[in-house]
């Protein structure tokens, strides 16, 4: 009865000397010496890719498309909340899940595609609708947007539907209606896209992109000058 005790009390001491070791090494030690590594090699991306304006203010990701709306002057009107604000470079649309209906305590954005497939009667119409806005709103008064000139990132949304970059195309699309809304010239804004346009990735991955974030944070520096 007493070994039986005694090996008890031992099997018990080991598994809570392995717990209190493990605990220590995997728990505080592991992760402290990856936080580290990660701070000293890659400090930009493990803080989350975040971009700055000017003035040192975070104002979102690298990584995640943000929206570009018109303030809301009438608190019930939410059409109004959801029209873009025509001074700034539009991403490609987010459709996707649509608006949170999961958990309607926060604002989360929701990533997901639309699951609709190219025949889809409710895809055609939004994809036609957005067409013609991009026409709508991209024509100036000296500059005639042609719907066959509509890049197709300009009416469809991304697989996670948050994709952070557009194509050099439908940057270039816009830049007769930001320079007008901003008070630029076309040259002005022109060497803006084409400076915020990177190329593929080592020279042969992937397409040519802009970062619409990225695009507008130089944006509203070029227009405060």
């Amino acid at each position: 009865m007493n070994t039986s005790v005694g090996n008890t009390a031992r099997l018990i001491g080991a598994g809570l000397r392995a717990l209190l070791v493990l605990t220590i090494v995997c728990g505080v030690l592991y992760p402290l010496a990856v936080t580290g590594i990660a701070q000293a090699l890659f400090n930009d991306k493990a803080n989350g890719s975040e971009i700055k304006d000017g003035s040192g203010q975070v104002v979102g990701s690298s990584l995640i498309g943000q929206t570009y709306n018109l303030p809301k002057k009438d608190p019930n009107d939410a059409e109004e909340a959801a029209r873009p604000d025509l001074k700034w470079f539009q991403p490609r649309p987010s459709n996707g899940l649509g608006s949170n209906s999961v958990n309607t305590q926060y604002s989360l954005i929701l990533s997901g595609a639309t699951n609709r497939a190219g025949d889809n009667q409710e895809l055609i119409k939004w994809v036609t609708d957005a067409k013609a806005a991009v026409v709508a709103d991209n024509s100036t008064a000296t500059y005639k947007v042609k719907p066959q000139d509509v890049p197709a990132d300009a009416v469809t949304s991304s697989g996670s539907g948050l994709d952070p970059n557009i194509s050099p195309e439908y940057a270039e699309l816009q830049i007769h209606r930001v320079a007008e809304k901003n008070g630029l010239t076309v040259a002005q804004v022109e060497k803006l896209v084409k400076d915020n346009t990177e190329g593929r990735t080592l020279g042969f991955m992937g397409e040519p992109r802009v970062n619409v974030l990225e695009l507008n944070t130089a944006l509203k520096a070029l227009s405060k000058n």
